[in-house]
C-alpha cells in the first residue's frame, strides 16, 4: 500500500458550496479509518446515507448549513464543513465540524474553510456563538481552531457517536463580534 501524495496548495483559497446530491461521494471519501479515527471510526453505508440526507435537509430546516469545500482555482471538492444547532450549557449554539481529504491536509485548506464558515454563521445573526469540539488528542484539529480565531474555553466530555465517550476541547467564536 502506498501513501497518498500530498498536493501543494500555495495560499489556500476555497469556496464553500451548499451540500448537494453529488456530495455523497465526497462523504464516502471522508469515511476512512484515518479521517474517522477521532470520531469513533468509519460509518456503515446506511449511516453515511442517513447523514447525507440530514446534510441535504439542514439548510431548509433553518438549523445550520453544510458545505463541500472546493479548492480554487482547480474547482475540486476536497473536504466538508458545516455548522448546526445544538444545546450547550443552557443555550442554543452552533457547532461546527470539518474534514479535508488526506492528500490535501496541512496546506491551510481547513483553516480557510473554517474562517469562511465563521463568516457565514455570523452573517445569519441567529446564535451568539459557534463551537468546535475536537478531541484533546487531535492536534491538527485543535491547531485549525486556534488559527481560525476560536478561543479555547475548556476540556469537556462528549459521546460521539452515541456510546463512544471522548474527551474534547471546547473552542468558541463570538459570532456577534465576527458579524461586525
Amino acid at each position: 500500500m502506498t501513501a497518498e501524495r500530498r498536493v501543494a496548495v500555495p495560499a489556500a483559497r476555497v469556496r464553500l458550496e451548499s451540500w448537494a446530491e453529488r456530495d455523497l461521494a465526497l462523504l464516502r471519501a471522508t469515511n476512512s479509518p484515518q479521517m474517522m479515527e477521532h470520531l469513533g471510526g468509519p460509518e456503515t453505508e446506511e449511516q453515511l446515507f442517513a447523514r447525507h440526507q440530514r446534510y441535504l435537509r439542514i439548510e431548509g430546516a433553518g438549523t445550520g448549513r453544510m458545505f463541500s469545500v472546493v479548492l480554487l482555482p482547480q474547482g475540486e471538492a476536497v473536504g466538508t464543513i458545516g455548522y448546526w444547532e445544538r444545546p450547550w450549557q443552557g443555550e442554543t449554539v452552533y457547532e461546527t465540524g470539518w474534514g479535508v481529504l488526506p492528500r490535501y491536509q496541512g496546506r491551510g485548506i481547513a483553516v480557510a474553510a473554517a474562517t469562511a464558515v465563521i463568516a457565514d454563521a455570523a452573517a445569519r445573526r441567529t446564535h451568539a456563538s459557534l463551537h468546535a469540539y475536537p478531541s484533546v488528542d487531535h492536534p491538527a484539529s485543535n491547531a485549525i481552531c486556534r488559527k481560525a480565531g476560536f478561543t479555547l474555553v475548556s476540556a469537556c466530555d462528549f459521546e460521539y457517536p452515541p456510546g463512544n465517550p471522548i474527551r474534547c476541547n471546547d473552542w468558541r467564536v463570538d459570532l456577534t463580534a465576527a458579524a461586525g
